[in-house]
């Protein structure tokens, strides 16, 4: 499966600004801005051309039969609003997703900061989601 890696468009006083999927609360430039400089960065020379979904799995057109995921992202994370975007549209096919939106949290809050009590709750839903997930009370793919 390959999905396009045309990026979707973040429309504000640039309109240069690129962001993998559009930015659904019409954030500031400089959020999508960013968001691109990362994706440019994991993407490389891939950027503007087929990636495959494995590599970004928010690009795929039909998202029926993937696996159970597990969504999270602070509040303040530059990726916030596509993962919650990416989460809605894994739902809408069918998909068991579960989403954390951590308050105040960062990207790499986890590592950056791992005592702190919003990353010992995150880690802790994460192992409590794995640990639900091997023993059967997360369904393995979607019915049909």
């Amino acid at each position: 499966m390959r999905a396009s890696a045309r990026p979707g468009r973040h429309f504000s006083s640039n309109r240069s600004a690129r962001c993998p999927t559009p930015c659904p609360d019409r954030r500031s430039t400089r959020s999508c801005r960013s968001s691109g400089l990362v994706w440019d960065a994991y993407l490389g020379d891939h950027r503007d051309g087929e990636v495959s979904v494995r590599a970004a799995p928010a690009r795929a057109t039909d998202l029926r039969g993937m696996p159970p995921t597990y969504l999270d992202c602070g509040s303040a994370e530059v990726f916030r609003d596509e993962t919650v975007a990416f989460a809605s549209r894994l739902w809408a096919a069918g998909v068991d997703a579960e989403l954390h939106v951590w308050p105040g949290a960062f990207h790499g809050f986890t590592s950056m900061v791992p005592n702190a009590v919003v990353s010992r709750r995150a880690v802790a839903a994460l192992g409590d989601w794995t640990t639900r997930l091997l023993e059967g009370s997360v369904p393995e793919r979607p019915e049909s």
